[in-house]
């Protein structure tokens, strides 16, 4: 079986180079006119998606082929008191430029949208911004020209107790735009919904699951993984991509969640 092995953020050996160097809403606010806004916003934008590109290059050259995008790559794009940002128009041949260097070099990248992002909330402006969020990814990879881009989220929230909450999730991913649903993963978290519990839902919705090893070892019901890892695998049958699985390195031992 073939493994390709990849990482999220910051590659250690190439210092100052980050990808998600962010402008806030308040600094934003602060500068004095329109036109300076946008510079900070086009300069920022333009340095993160430089990086990314020197990145990802670096990637090649140890021959590492999985990268997980920053969800940070453009400051303020979905804030909504920001309504004259067009980066996708400014920034097109940069996207596009990243998107030939990924399938160029056979890369594989994908994001993972925060923990802000909550599908299955109970207040609807919380679902309403999650899948303003959730577009934003959906047009990074439709401006890349990388169709093969997918997204993993957590199932969310336990508020109201489980079962509730998967109908929440259930019923919400049925009015998500279909750009968003087929470009969906779901992975099981350290807190609240178990693997298991995370299968069963993916199976229902007929979504891939993301497998983390380290949120199964701090949040299980006393399953052996073992006994799940053939269905998850099953999960990925109809997918152009092989399954992926999350293996990480806690700070203070197995079941440290940091």
């Amino acid at each position: 079986m073939r493994v390709r092995l990849g990482y999220v953020a910051i590659a250690l050996n190439l210092p100052k180079t980050t990808s998600s160097s962010n402008v806030t809403y308040t600094l934003f606010k602060k500068l004095p006119s329109e036109k300076r806004q946008l510079e900070k916003l086009k300069t920022t934008t333009l340095n993160n998606l430089n990086n990314l590109y020197k990145i990802l290059k670096y990637n090649v050259e140890q021959g590492i082929h999985f990268y997980r995008i920053t969800s940070a790559l453009v400051p303020l794009a979905t804030h909504p008191e920001v309504s004259n940002w067009d980066y996708r128009r400014i920034f097109k041949k940069d996207f596009e430029r990243l998107g030939s260097f990924i399938k160029e070099n056979k890369l594989r990248v994908d994001t993972h949208p925060n923990e802000f992002n909550v599908l299955n909330s109970s207040k609807p402006t919380v679902v309403d911004n999650s899948i303003k969020n959730l577009q934003f990814h959906v047009k990074l990879f439709e401006d890349m020209n990388y169709p093969l881009g997918k997204m993993v989220l957590h199932v969310g929230s336990g508020e109201g107790g489980k079962a509730l909450a998967i109908e929440r999730f259930i019923s919400n991913f049925e009015k998500v735009p279909a750009e968003i649903g087929r470009r969906l993963m779901l992975e099981n978290d350290d807190k609240t919904f178990t693997t298991a519990e995370t299968l069963e839902l993916c199976k229902s919705l007929k979504l891939p699951m993301v497998l983390d090893v380290h949120h199964h070892n701090c949040n299980n019901n006393g399953e052996n993984l073992e006994d799940l890892l053939g269905e998850i695998l099953a999960t990925w049958d109809k997918e152009q991509l092989p399954p992926k699985m999350h293996f990480s390195s806690p700070k203070d031992g197995a079941l440290d969640r940091k």
